[in-house]
């Protein structure tokens, strides 16, 4: 790719980096206008997501989710508990985006469904976020009214009627809001919408159906896809659950260090309001004594004064249990009378040594007989300095529960929507500047592997034009794979040249060493080539019935037909005396002719050396030391039988006995094919392997068709030679006649 068009590629990403910009700009500006908008017009709706929805029908994930999460920063300015609802502005970001792509603005009853998807995630999701941050309750907002007519009216309890007002309310805004967004989506054009769609190409930009082609490719395991989504998912996720354990067993502790504290406070109140020294008088005389009812008021008094105190009670410690001094009554329950033992429950067990001896313990949280509460215990010693009692204040722990769940649903709202802004970004940025080019990179060169030589050649030209320039070791990757496909066309193409060349040259040397053999045998040039002719006939018949399979390969057809004009050429060693005598053969001539078998396969030995890939040679020894050979080892030279024979020498057999008997010699004419293909049958299981002569009957009619052809052509020669003849003797008797005086 040249420099001037990497120039007007980098225009163009800037210029759609400038047009997403300009895009999330107006649609916070949009968010927080309709906002203000429907608030000064108090309106039934909130107007605060049609810039977060446009923004993912328009530009896509990122944009949307860059606008949903920066409004509620903005928001958060002036209400901070709007930062918690940041996680529905990216949800509904990510649905925008999600329905937009696969094209629901452009179908009405998509656009109707849309709505109601959006109101499940603002009123729905959003009630329940409110649910777990401020707990069960009707708020003040825009759908108070109608959540307090439904629960007023008995309909639904107080979670249910905030629920459905939520939804209901949100639907309309929901409606609103999609419909605005679908209207201004129709009114742009096709190459305005194409401007806005804001895509990070790293590289040529892919169509619709070649990125889903890309990106649909099966790895082995898991895609990069995948692992990215799961290496950024587990680092954000422990993330999130390292920071929000860290806050919440910070915020739990601080808590109940609060509420020690408190506790302590009330205690250290109560040691004003109880006369140490008189503990003996209020356990003998109990309500009798002076002062007791009073002092146990201001006792009660202090509890009522902090909310949250469940009791306060004065107990003196002994190893029986615990002896009541003053347990005030409270609205639920009335308090225990002076001088009732109260056993000790299991979670102080642990501290009735120290409490016997007067000691101080830390306050105690437990969940016994009494609740869960925060116990403070504070010795309360007499003028001698003795501890004569403890007292004892609980503080409900339901509260601070409450307190603690509403903190953690905060801290997940807050990282939910980071969570999602931080993954979705990281991965859109992934999947253009990574997933993409390398996906790209992998689709072209199996393109390129797996084709012939035009698509190879198309193939390199269109991992050129991926024009990938990411800067980084993947572009490396790029121009190396390009270099490699535009280099291999050329080689594969110079190859293909010299294969061609060399092919030709081993069919040419085949024909040239048959015809050698023709020009000593004056019938061995016609039988030559209809064997050739008839080994294939075999062969295609064979692989079409399904016999051998694995052998007859299309290598194994081309070698043996190839081959085939050389399976006599060992007959260049038999004297000519023998080889064109026009009568039978003696015994001892016989067996001199026999041994052309072993000639041709020392010759073709030797020939095998000159070369370094000789597989049509290979077939080619077989065929001319075996194809004498019989099924049932009668043959020669060396009485193989059945499968011991070469597979190529037994369809050899066929079409060279068959050769013979279909073709005329000067010793016998030739026999009728008919006659010819019943000797071939005869010789199932003796001559012949049955599968391979049997195939051979089967395609008798194309073997007839060679047989014909060929004896025509003799025919046509023999009359021709004869014409020719009786027109030469024509002319020497004419000249004759001329020449008589």
């Amino acid at each position: 790719m040249g420099k001037g068009i990497e120039h007007g590629e980098g225009k163009r990403v800037a210029a759609r980096f400038r047009n997403a910009l300009a895009l999330c700009a107006i649609c916070i500006v949009v968010n927080i206008l309709g906002a203000q908008i429907a608030l000064a017009l108090k309106l039934p709706v909130y107007l605060d997501s049609l810039g977060t929805i446009m923004a993912g029908v328009l530009g896509g994930y990122v944009p949307a989710i860059v606008v949903g999460y920066v409004t509620n920063l903005i928001n958060s300015i002036a209400d901070s508990s709007t930062m918690y609802y940041g996680i529905i502005n990216v949800l509904i970001a990510l649905f925008a985006a999600f329905i937009a792509k696969r094209g629901w603005f452009k179908s009405f009853p998509l656009i109707l469904l849309s709505i109601l998807v959006f109101a499940l995630i603002g009123g729905g999701l959003g009630s329940v976020l409110t649910y777990f941050l401020y707990g069960a309750g009707i708020g003040d907002g825009i759908s108070a009214p109608f959540a307090h007519q439904l629960y007023d009216n008995g309909v639904l309890d107080v979670f249910g009627a905030q629920l459905c007002a939520d939804l209901f309310i949100d639907f309309i805004d929901k409606a609103l809001t999609v419909l605005t967004v679908a209207l201004v989506y129709h009114l742009m054009s096709e190459d305005f919408l194409a401007k806005l769609d804001f895509v990070p190409w790293q590289q040529t930009p892919l169509s619709q159906a070649e990125l889903e082609e890309t990106m649909s490719a099966k790895p082995r395991t898991l895609s990069l896809q995948t692992k990215f989504v799961v290496i950024v998912g587990s680092i954000m996720a422990f993330v999130a659950i390292t920071t929000t354990t860290i806050s919440y067993l910070t915020f739990h502790q601080s808590m109940i260090e609060a509420e020690s504290a408190n506790a302590m406070g009330i205690t250290s109140l109560m040691t004003k309001a109880v006369n140490p020294d008189r503990i003996d008088e209020y356990m003998t005389d109990g309500e009798n004594a002076p002062g007791y009812r009073e002092t146990e008021q201001r006792l009660a008094d202090i509890r009522d004064s902090f909310p949250g105190v469940r009791y306060v009670y004065v107990y003196q410690i002994q190893k029986d249990g615990c002896h009541v001094v003053f347990d005030p009554d409270t609205a639920d329950e009335p308090g225990s009378d002076p001088g009732d033992v109260v056993p000790f429950d299991p979670s102080f067990q642990g501290y009735v040594p120290t409490l016997l001896a007067g000691g101080e313990i830390d306050p105690i949280v437990s969940n016994d007989s009494y609740g869960w509460l925060l116990t403070v215990y504070t010795p309360l010693k007499n003028s001698a300095g003795t501890t004569v009692c403890y007292l004892a204040a609980d503080i409900s722990m339901e509260q601070l529960v409450a307190d603690e769940s509403s903190f953690l649903a905060s801290i997940i709202a807050l990282f939910a929507a980071f969570f999602v802004l931080i993954c979705g970004v990281v991965l859109w940025l992934a999947k253009y500047g990574i997933i993409l080019p390398v996906n790209s990179i992998s689709r072209a060169s199996n393109n390129f592997m797996l084709g012939d030589e035009s698509v190879r050649s198309l193939s390199a030209d269109q991992i050129e034009a991926l024009g990938i320039r990411t800067g980084d070791e993947i572009e490396n990757l790029f121009d190396a794979v390009n270099q490699m496909s535009q280099e291999a066309v050329r080689y594969t193409a110079d190859a293909q040249e010299k294969s061609e060349t060399i092919s030709r040259m081993q069919d040419n040397l085949i024909m040239v060493m048959a015809d050698l053999v023709e020009s000593r045998d004056k019938f061995t040039g016609d039988h030559v080539r209809n064997t050739a002719a008839y080994t294939r006939i075999v062969m295609n018949q064979m692989r079409r019935e399904g016999i051998y399979p694995d052998i007859l390969t299309n290598e194994f057809i081309s070698n043996v037909y190839k081959s085939a004009p050389l399976h006599d050429v060992g007959k260049i060693a038999v004297s000519d005396t023998i080889l064109n005598k026009p009568g039978r053969f003696t015994d001892e001539e016989f067996e001199i002719m026999k041994n052309h078998t072993i000639a041709g396969k020392e010759i073709l030995e030797s020939a095998k050396g000159a070369v370094s890939e000789a597989g049509y040679l290979d077939e080619a020894q077989r065929l001319a030391a075996y194809h004498h050979e019989k099924w049932n080892g009668s043959g020669y030279p060396y009485g193989l039988a059945g499968e011991d024979i070469p597979l190529s020498a037994r369809i050899m057999a066929v079409a060279d006995v068959f050769d013979a008997l279909v073709s005329k010699r000067s010793y016998k004419e030739g026999f009728p094919i008919e006659k010819a293909l019943a000797i071939i049958e005869e010789g199932i299981g003796t001559h012949f392997d049955p599968q391979v002569a049997r195939a051979f009957l089967h395609a008798q009619d194309k073997a007839r068709a060679v047989a014909e052809k060929s004896n025509a052509k003799k025919q046509a020669e023999e009359e021709a030679a004869a014409a020719k003849a009786a027109q030469e003797a024509a002319n020497k008797d004419a000249d004759t006649d001329t020449d008589t005086p």
